[in-house]
């Protein structure tokens, strides 16, 4: 028998079809992809303010004593190097050395940590971290009455001062404020972002969601803010060579393939810290790299990737035309002798082989 997914609905879900943004499933949730076009929210995102919802990600509230020790004990970096107001990039590492989730792990205070996860992998993430937690540490999932905007661009910081006492043009990367944001209490003010192009996540409760939004597009409004949809967000995250769970990491990638050695501390032990120090010590079997097309075409995740000699070493897992670049680019798995840069590499594209070359991410510039 059929089971039905159900798609659970944003906060602010009618007003992105009233602003006559094109919604389509993603994750679970019905999610703006498009308000006008990919190409032009790209560009606003990269030469002024953009401003998302990202409303159908996951957060949870892990309280008490042994917090940290709960967060060392599942997250591959060393979260005890946080201090209040400091954010981390992490994963979750599984016992046969792939990935459960990558994820955010914020330092509200000594006992008190919110973790941002993938809005597929909420459940799935929730399920992981409660079998470890042993030693009584509080946990709350907030998810369902959160929103996220992130506002991001060049001028985010210009268009938003006005809705903060925060003083957002020196806030560091990777740091946040909890306080007062367009009249909303309690406001994480997060300068991170997945667009390289700088800017804010604001994570406020759904009930401040419709009058923030609206506030922030009337203080954009000098700035030309505009709403951006999902489809830009991958374009922009594509160029900077940022992962995407379920295309460039996923349960059977270990961080150290994907190039997420700098995440993974073995000055501690966590989830498969053995047998993830080992394949660091043995070297891995194939690599994350990111590559850009020498020839017109545009690589798609799943394309199969080959040498010169025309033998299959590796595939797509996520491609793209650069809007800002005009030149396709992506992000694949090769066997680990291939995978130097400035090797040169063909993409099947249908029976065609198209040449590449290996490149370092991040491939925009600025």
């Amino acid at each position: 028998m059929d089971k039905t997914i159900e798609i659970k609905k944003i906060a602010l879900n009618d007003l992105h079809e009233q602003l006559g943004a094109k919604m389509m499933p993603f994750a679970g949730y019905n999610m703006p992809v498009r308000y006008s076009s990919d190409i032009e929210e790209h560009q606003t995102v990269r030469e002024g303010v953009g401003i998302f919802d990202v409303s159908h990600m996951g957060e949870f509230i892990l309280k008490g004593p042994k917090a940290l020790d709960l967060i060392q004990r599942v997250t591959s970096n060393d979260a005890s190097k946080l201090f209040d107001g400091k954010a981390q990039y992490s994963c979750l590492p599984n016992d046969e050395g792939g990935i459960v989730d990558d994820l955010l792990v914020y330092r509200i205070s000594e006992e008190e940590y919110l973790l941002v996860v993938n809005a597929s992998n909420i459940e799935k993430d929730w399920n992981w971290i409660s079998k470890f937690n042993t030693e009584g540490v509080e946990m709350e999932n907030i998810s369902d009455n959160i929103s996220l905007f992130a506002v991001q661009g060049p001028k985010a910081a210009e268009a938003l001062q006005s809705l903060t006492q925060t003083d957002l043009k020196n806030m560091k990367y990777y740091t946040f404020e909890k306080g007062e944001f367009a009249g909303a209490p309690d406001v994480i003010i997060s300068a991170t972002g997945y667009t390289g192009a700088g800017g804010f996540e604001l994570y406020l409760k759904n009930e401040y969601a419709e009058e923030v939004w609206k506030k922030i597009m009337e203080a954009g409004a000098d700035f030309n803010i505009k709403p951006i949809g999902l489809g830009a967000r991958d374009t922009l995250r594509l160029e900077m060579g940022f992962c995407l769970y379920g295309n460039d990491i996923d349960d059977q990638t270990s961080p150290l393939e994907a190039g997420l050695g700098w995440i993974t501390k073995f000055n501690k032990e966590f989830t498969n810290s053995e047998s993830l120090k080992k394949q660091k010590e043995e070297g891995v079997q194939q690599k994350l790299i990111g590559f850009v097309m020498e020839e017109k075409g545009i690589p798609r995740a799943g394309y199969e990737i080959y040498n010169s000699q025309d033998e299959v070493i590796g595939r797509v897992t996520s491609g793209t035309q650069s809007p800002s670049m005009q030149i396709g680019l992506g992000l694949g798995y090769v066997q680990k002798a291939n995978s130097a840069e400035g090797t040169e590499i063909f993409i099947g594209v249908r029976k065609r082989r198209i040449k590449a070359k290996i490149a370092r991410p991040p491939f925009y510039k600025g």
